[in-house]
């Protein structure tokens, strides 16, 4: 047995319930993992609030998180890529957003093709905190415009997870940034992290 944060029905933090449940052994293509970081994004508020899917779409109990990191304990039939002792982490596990839940447990199966070996100089709680933040500014930075030498940027909510990514990432390509916040305190902290310039939007 193990213990998740699970909801039964969506709605306020008072849904969340820490039970214990079964978990199977992983099965063809998957990994079991021992939580050591989960990270709570505003998606999983979404996900408990019911605001990402139709309601008929999800399927109670539900264990919240997309992100987390950790080690192998063991793995199913098929897995080549990571072993039992890993540490590796991973966003999402392959289906639909609402469905892709699943990190605020002790231990989960996963399918080993999400899983990302960890380098020794990143900590499980770094890798935790970054993956979906670095993933959408790679998205952004690399898919939607690629910052250059002589490029304006705007980046809004400056200071949040993927802003502070997206103004390193941009002043790293030589662009001027500018990025949007809410307060001084936000703004020091953009400016630190590689914003030229900051406009407070209160």
């Amino acid at each position: 047995m193990i213990k998740a944060m699970r909801i039964h029905a969506n709605g306020g933090p008072e849904e969340l319930r820490w039970e214990e449940m079964e978990l199977k052994p992983p099965g063809d293509g998957e990994v079991r993992i021992r939580h050591s970081a989960i990270a709570l994004n505003y998606s999983d508020i979404n996900v408990r609030r019911g605001g990402f899917y139709i309601a008929s779409e999800l399927k109670f109990p539900v264990i919240l998180g997309n992100e987390a990191a950790g080690v192998v304990e063991s793995v199913g039939a098929g897995v080549d890529n990571v072993r039992a002792g890993d540490r590796v982490a991973y966003v999402g596990s392959g289906g639909p957003f609402y469905e892709n839940t699943g990190a605020y447990a002790e231990q989960r199966n996963i399918p080993a093709s999400c899983l990302i070996k960890l380098p020794d100089d990143i900590s499980d709680r770094v890798a935790a905190a970054l993956m979906l933040k670095g993933l959408t500014a790679s998205l952004v930075v690399n898919r939607v415009y690629r910052p250059k030498p002589g490029d304006v940027i705007l980046v809004h909510a400056a200071a949040s997870g993927v802003g502070l990514l997206l103004c390193q990432w941009s002043k790293h390509l030589g662009a001027t940034v500018i990025g949007t916040v809410g307060s001084e305190e936000k703004a020091r902290l953009a400016e630190t992290n590689g914003c030229d310039h900051t406009v407070l939007y209160r």
